[in-house]
């Protein structure tokens, strides 16, 4: 098994926009769903977006308008391109790869949104 890596996570203040981006090292025909999850402090964690091996994505409701997933060129890597933030979406953003294989978690990357 083979754990997605991300990066991209920081410091910005509302408004600002950051793009999170998940290496992942398995093969684009194994995949069937890569997905963002997040947990902020003292919350559960909880799915913010993924996007399946046709391209369809799905967006929790906290997000829709605000946030963008795509897979690039290659595929091997998945964005999320995260715009207006606001203090609430603070918290440490998870990749997560479902595949053939089974399911990898990345390590996670942090984003902390300023008022």
């Amino acid at each position: 098994q083979v754990q997605p890596v991300e990066s991209g996570g920081g410091l910005v203040q509302a408004g600002g926009s950051l793009r999170l981006s998940c290496a992942v090292s398995e093969s684009i025909f194994s995949i069937n769903v890569v997905a963002w999850y997040r947990r902020a402090p003292g919350k559960q964690r909880e799915l913010v977006a993924e996007i399946g091996s046709g391209g369809s994505a799905n967006y929790a409701d906290s997000v829709k308008g605000r946030f963008a997933i795509s897979r690039g060129i290659a595929k091997n890597t998945v964005y999320l391109k995260m715009n207006s933030l606001k203090p609430e979406d603070t918290a440490v953003y998870y990749c997560y790869v479902e595949s053939f294989n089974g399911v990898n978690w990345g390590q996670g990357t942090k984003v902390t949104v300023s008022s």
